[in-house]
């Protein structure tokens, strides 16, 4: 009988084994994918009850008879320029100082019990700020990279995990700066999106715009409305927040177990080895996927003992439906208390 001659498992076999495992990998329905889905199913009506709350602060602090005089007006003056639509908004709250504020020279230059305004920048686009504090401006796009995963997934030159994959590394390298580039471009940040015949940017924006009376747009402008309103948007902002986390903890899980598969795989030999380790793994890889598209073995890189070393790195238990029903409840209580 003839004896099989084994593959030889070279570079570009296991790049393809290593790329096939972590495709199912990404389809395997894990706590933190679970978590990262509910998430983003939530996104959109936190975005509009937010901007719902964000409109009525904005028609408080600036009735629509003032903004209709406005438009009027600049219409009508060449050299009156004082209303333009917005997204992003200083709100703030009074209250009162419960410390002394003192300078650097300990000098109290606030006495405790004086008013104060505690303020926070809401920013409405798909790019805007997820961070907390009063001048959290940053702009960074992690947020439309998460939501827009599988636009972006689909497009060969776009990475929407690209941030996280490169988050050790310098932000200024060349290949981040060219996926990250591509991104922005299929999303049409930075008005790049005129190319395309959609722009997620363009029609994400405009449905959270509104006008409002200033000079320059939310810098000389500050909304003032209630505790209660304000802790409300908070809690919008801080969802944002979490379901970046989401993805970036989902991918980062990914990342653990590819990182072990990636050096087992520089062990082996031959092509049958990687394929047991597919298959220990519970992921179905034919030899046919790795050949027709296009020495000593440590005990750790055993096939076998590989597969559960890496198996037991996921957090694979997805929540049952009476669990879910519970997590739904508790995000209700959450968001009833700021009602």
């Amino acid at each position: 009988m003839e004896k099989v001659k084994r593959i030889r498992l070279n570079q570009e076999y296991r790049n393809k084994v290593a790329n096939k495992i972590e495709e199912r990998l990404q389809q395997e329905d894990t706590v933190e994918k679970e978590r990262y889905l509910q998430l983003r199913e939530q996104m959109q009506p936190n975005q509009d009850k937010a901007w719902k709350l964000m409109y009525e602060i904005g028609r408080e602090n600036y009735p629509q008879s003032d903004i209709d005089m406005a438009w009027h007006l600049q219409k009508k003056y060449e050299n009156v320029n004082t209303i333009a639509p917005d997204s992003c908004f200083h709100v703030a709250y009074e209250s009162v100082r419960t410390e002394d504020k003192t300078n650097y020279n300990g000098d109290v230059i606030e006495k405790k019990g004086q008013p104060m305004e505690i303020e926070e920048h809401f920013d409405f686009k798909i790019n805007g700020s997820i961070e907390t504090g009063s001048n959290a401006r940053s702009r960074g796009h992690d947020f439309g990279y998460a939501y827009f995963r599988d636009e972006l997934k689909a497009q060969p030159e776009c990475n929407p995990d690209i941030n996280i994959l490169m988050h050790d590394k310098d932000s200024n390298n060349p290949y981040q700066r060219k996926i990250t580039e591509a991104n922005d471009k299929h999303l049409g940040f930075n008005h790049s999106g005129r190319e395309n015949a959609t722009s997620y940017q363009k029609e994400w924006d405009s449905k959270y715009s509104m006008d409002l009376i200033g000079r320059e747009y939310c810098r000389d402008r500050q909304l003032m409305t209630s505790k209660e309103n304000y802790d409300q948007l908070i809690f919008w902002k801080s969802q944002k927040s979490a379901f970046v986390m989401a993805h970036e903890n989902w991918v980062k899980s990914i990342m653990a177990q590819m990182k072990e598969v990636k050096l087992g795989l520089k062990g082996y030999k031959y092509l049958d080895e990687a394929l047991e380790l597919s298959t220990e793994l519970g992921l179905d890889i034919k030899d046919v996927e790795i050949v027709q598209t296009n020495s000593t073995g440590l005990t750790i890189f055993n096939p076998k003992n590989l597969a559960d070393r890496i198996k037991g790195m996921k957090n694979v238990k997805k929540q049952t439906t009476q669990e879910k029903i519970l997590a739904r409840m508790e995000y209700e209580r959450q968001a009833s208390q700021l009602n």
